[in-house]
């Protein structure tokens, strides 16, 4: 079985063992991590189904006053939306939900990207949804790079790895951050 087949049989295998597991948690708590200490400008997401939330980390740093970047799908690559909170300046697209507004070309100044996963393994590589999206985005971004998962989806067992994949700094659960040493 070559790369891309073993990979797209785990992300099959993890969507079901996380559907079966699913319970909501909160990750505010990495709002006390050294790195998102002073960050001034954070890239993250709006979760969808059974990914773990962002709504309230995300609602903590806004209310924080930091610059809350989210993604928008322009093709095969991401745009980055400077957002507001206001569900408002939002759309719906291919179920997901993506900001409304002008493209922030500058990215310059991002302190930390928060970055989905379905599992995470002991070197920091991760399994996205399989688009390749920010495969393809998390080498052009400066900053903290954490992805965030369930408990029991950082695995001491290596995933399968293309030339593509990126490693994160960090991953963490609702309780748990761990870091990777380079």
């Amino acid at each position: 079985m070559n790369t891309a087949d073993q990979k797209k049989a785990l992300r099959d295998r993890y969507r079901r063992e996380r559907r079966e597991r699913y319970s909501p948690a909160t990750f505010v708590y990495l709002l006390s991590a050294p790195e998102l200490k002073g960050a001034k400008c954070v890239t993250s997401y709006l979760s969808i189904d059974d990914e773990p939330s962002t709504l309230e980390l995300n609602r903590e740093l806004l209310a924080q006053g930091v610059t809350l970047l989210l993604p928008r799908v322009a093709g095969k690559t991401l745009q980055w939306v400077e957002w507001n909170g206001n569900m408002a300046n939002l759309k719906e697209t291919r179920k997901l939900l993506e900001p409304i507004g002008k493209e922030r070309t500058d990215v310059s100044d991002v302190d930390v990207m928060i970055v989905p996963a379905l599992h995470i393994d002991q070197d920091g590589y991760r399994i996205g949804q399989g688009g390749g999206y920010y495969d393809r985005m998390l080498p052009t971004m400066p900053g903290w790079k954490v992805g965030i998962v369930y408990p029991g989806e950082i695995t001491g067992d290596l995933l399968p790895r293309e030339d593509h994949d990126v490693r994160l700094a960090a991953a963490a659960t609702p309780d748990l951050i761990v870091r990777f040493v380079k």
